[in-house]
């Protein structure tokens, strides 16, 4: 009877320790598996629900290019209107030679907004030359980008509680740090990339080319000044011979004192 009893304290012994080293041996299975597969286990696991949750994520482009009356007037008129659909215009060239006037500038306006703003404008055209529309989904990458973001956010609070609680020696927290840092790189190029689609996704681009027929002059051979030009002329001539004759009377003054003192000894004295 006593022997049964230690019979089955010595087996009770030897499945605690197999337990034990089959929890350690997963461990160190887990710790070898890389991050990036755990990352995509973890993606391809997204439920449905949550990918159906999440709008279309939809960038959309245009690019016009019109005839209008007058390129000054038509330029007014669609700042007006991309002010009133809450856009603004991010750059703008202005070009004006002796055959046309030509005003090329970029809008980001809400896309919400979008039609109505390309349609307003091109109703200012006399003629459109051409009107191209373009859309990119990037749903697909925007919800990838997501997911990984949030899994990347949970392992690295895994970590920190790991830095807080389980780390000892200075070896462990060193290689725990050095992991977070990685982390936090990884987080801050997915959050960068998720911005960047959401300010495309949110504001459309729409590039216009608004120009402007001139009718050529053709360019005299010889410059002719104008009666106005010719007297300005002469006021500036008469004023500089002035001020040149005022200033020399200060280089010949001794010629100058030498003349009044024989006049006044012809005139005074010798008389």
């Amino acid at each position: 009877m006593k022997q049964m009893k230690i019979l089955q304290v010595l087996c009770f012994l030897f499945l605690a320790l197999s337990c034990s080293q089959a929890e350690k041996n997963y461990g160190d299975v887990l710790e070898s598996i890389p991050k990036e597969e755990i990352i995509e286990t973890s993606v391809s696991n997204i439920s449905e629900n949550e990918i159906v949750t999440d709008k279309l994520k939809i960038i959309k482009n245009a690019d016009c290019r019109i005839k209008v009356n007058n390129v000054g007037q038509a330029t007014m008129l669609s700042k007006k209107i991309v002010s009133t659909y809450k856009g603004y215009i991010s750059n703008e060239h202005f070009t004006h030679t002796n055959y046309a006037k030509e005003n090329k500038f970029t809008i980001r306006v809400p896309q919400e907004n979008f039609d109505e703003v390309l349609d307003s404008i091109c109703a200012l055209a006399d003629f459109v030359d051409y009107k191209n529309i373009s859309t990119l989904d990037v749903t697909e990458e925007y919800i990838d980008i997501k997911s990984r973001l949030k899994t990347k956010l949970e392992v690295k609070q895994r970590y920190e509680t790991i830095l807080k609680t389980s780390t000892k020696t200075v070896e462990d927290i060193l290689l725990t740090e050095d992991k977070l840092r990685v982390l936090q790189e990884e987080i801050e190029a997915a959050q960068g990339r998720l911005n960047y689609l959401t300010n495309r996704v949110s504001y459309s681009t729409i590039q216009f080319d608004l120009y402007e027929t001139v009718v050529p002059k053709d360019e005299p051979q010889k410059y002719v000044k104008s009666f106005i030009e010719k007297a300005e002329d002469g006021l500036s001539f008469g004023w500089n011979l002035l001020q040149h004759l005022f200033l020399l009377l200060f280089y010949v003054w001794p010629l100058v004192l030498l003349g009044i003192s024989v006049f006044i000894y012809f005139k005074w004295i010798r008389k």
